[in-house]
């Protein structure tokens, strides 16, 4: 079967305490259920693609993890879900781990050991994209990719060439700024980002500002996600603004990547093989795409795990339940 979607990105394995009452005081013990998941926007975004209705085989996803047991565990959990899974084994460094606590009503804390990420070989990625010749490329969490980062322009040229419509999620730069990424802004269609990461590239404090000059740099289509408010997102020369879906959230972990896998069903949905042409989305289809990405993210935090609460039929019924009342709330913003 061809890979409609080929996933680059980080390789993680969260340690994950969530719905905490609070974080212990200075040698104290507080008792709590901790899981072991896998994580990291390649990972997740793969992942999440077959549960929310691609096929096994589908999907692809690339890179960089240890010689080392965490590292086995990254590729079995991939394999178990019928990604097509092309991993680098470094001895450079172990596999990346985070360890996350989520404290009942606040924002998650991260301990982030980037590890092996910063060796995944960005030849190693062309050989795969060459190969498969996908839809989609997606890119996630460019600036904690090493050598990858700096061949970003040149990966996204390729990807291009092939007839790719390249889908890019960044993350926080580790040791260096933005420049590698404004260069390729050109060459992306779609460019998703919380709020904090768009005024950081940008620039702009506002998030309206942040969200024009995105497009201004040469993103066809930019969405800013801003947590339980909802989402910015700019097309075709317009910006739309969306609430929320409203869930009861255990754990935030993985949300922008759930969102940015929903975001690519519903568009895989709408436009399959066309989208070799570029996105071309009317007004009510481009809602409809980003109402199925913000429900897919809704989903993802109702339970620990960034990918554990994701699925096909809970995304359906959200939509079904709140869909029109997201909707009818979205603004245009001047």
């Amino acid at each position: 079967m061809p890979v409609s979607v080929t996933c680059v990105g980080i390789m993680v394995v969260d340690f994950i305490a969530a719905d905490l009452q609070r974080v212990s005081a200075p040698g104290e013990v507080t008792f709590t259920p901790v899981g072991m998941h896998i994580g990291g926007h390649a990972a997740n975004v793969s992942i999440d693609l077959v549960k929310l209705g691609l096929k096994r085989g589908e999907v692809s996803s690339i890179g960089s993890v240890g010689e080392d047991l965490l590292g086995t565990f990254v590729e079995q959990n991939l394999n178990s879900f019928g990604v097509v899974t092309h991993l680098i084994r470094t001895r450079k460094a172990d596999t990346s781990k985070d360890i996350i606590l989520v404290v009942r009503g606040e924002d998650r804390r991260f301990h982030f050991d980037v590890g092996a990420n910063l060796y995944l070989d960005p030849e190693f990625v062309k050989g795969v994209l060459k190969s498969e010749k996908p839809l989609i490329l997606y890119v996630g969490a460019v600036g904690l990719l090493g050598e990858f980062d700096e061949k970003l322009l040149e990966v996204l040229k390729m990807a291009k060439e092939l007839g790719c419509l390249t889908f890019l999620d960044p993350i926080r730069p580790y040791s260096k700024g933005w420049d590698f990424l404004v260069s390729a802004t050109p060459l992306i269609d779609i460019f998703h980002c919380n709020n904090l990461e768009a005024a950081e590239i940008t620039g702009k404090e506002q998030l309206r500002d942040a969200v024009k000059e995105l497009a201004n740099l040469g993103v066809k289509m930019a969405v800013v996600s801003i947590g339980d408010k909802g989402l910015v997102a700019a097309y075709e020369g317009e910006i739309y603004s969306m609430p929320a879906f409203k869930v009861d959230a255990i754990d935030p972990t993985g949300a922008g990547d759930a969102f940015c896998a929903g975001f690519i069903k519903k568009l895989l949905d709408l436009k399959g093989k066309t989208l070799n042409e570029g996105i071309k989305l009317n007004e009510a289809q481009l809602l409809e795409v980003l109402a199925y990405g913000e429900a897919a993210g809704a989903v993802c935090v109702t339970a620990p795990g960034t990918t554990t609460a994701v699925d096909k039929m809970k995304v359906e019924k959200l939509l079904k339940e709140q869909g029109e009342k997201v909707l009818s709330k979205v603004k245009k913003v001047k």
